[in-house]
């Protein structure tokens, strides 16, 4: 499934395109997200998410596959297995960054395949959440960009799980905005 987003940075191009390739520094901006081991392109790593009382913990690799400087454009492959269940998740993601008025513009796309109890999920409440935590991530790159302009180290954040609650809760809210918005012929959001 191909779930796409994009967010915006107060910084220049070539600020947030070095910030988005110090994946040791921004890995911490992903809710739920830990690395446990870094050769050169290649992370090895965690993601422990919450979905009411279901607890997904995945385990798992991910390399840089593309650096693509003149169009701003970084590809990453992961896989990954739940370390207690039979679940898998690959994932291709691409992120373009293009400059947008005084700031950038950050693109992703990400082509996700899930097994296992994540695949119980329809598609809209994975993009819903997916959507959310994004939200999340975003915030905590553009106050990170902002640290490292100011020459100060990243801020130490805990691989605390997404919960399911707060996310549910969320991504309930995107669904109603997103159905509402259909139904009365405005754009999405």
């Amino acid at each position: 499934m191909l779930i796409e987003s994009e967010f915006e940075v107060a910084a220049p191009l070539e600020q947030v395109w070095k910030h988005m390739q110090d994946v040791p520094r921004i890995a911490p901006c992903l809710p739920g997200a830990e690395l446990t081991d870094v050769n050169g392109d290649v992370y090895k790593g965690r993601v422990t998410t919450k979905m009411g009382p279901v607890k997904l913990q995945f385990a798992g690799t991910a390399k840089i596959v593309e650096r693509n400087e003149s169009a701003k454009r970084i590809v990453m492959d992961a896989s990954g297995s739940e370390e207690k269940g039979k679940g898998t998740a690959t994932m291709k993601v691409t992120s373009t960054m293009v400059p947008s008025g005084s700031g950038t513009r950050v693109k992703v796309a990400q082509d996700i395949q899930l097994s296992g109890a994540a695949a119980q999920f329809g598609r809209g409440m994975v993009q819903d959440v997916t959507s959310v935590i994004m939200k999340s991530f975003s915030k905590c790159i553009a106050d990170d960009i902002g640290r490292a302009a100011r020459g100060e180290s990243s801020v130490k954040r805990d691989a605390v799980p997404v919960k399911g609650f707060s996310i549910a809760m969320q991504a309930t809210m995107t669904a109603l905005k997103r159905f509402f918005g259909g139904l009365f012929g405005r754009s999405k959001s």
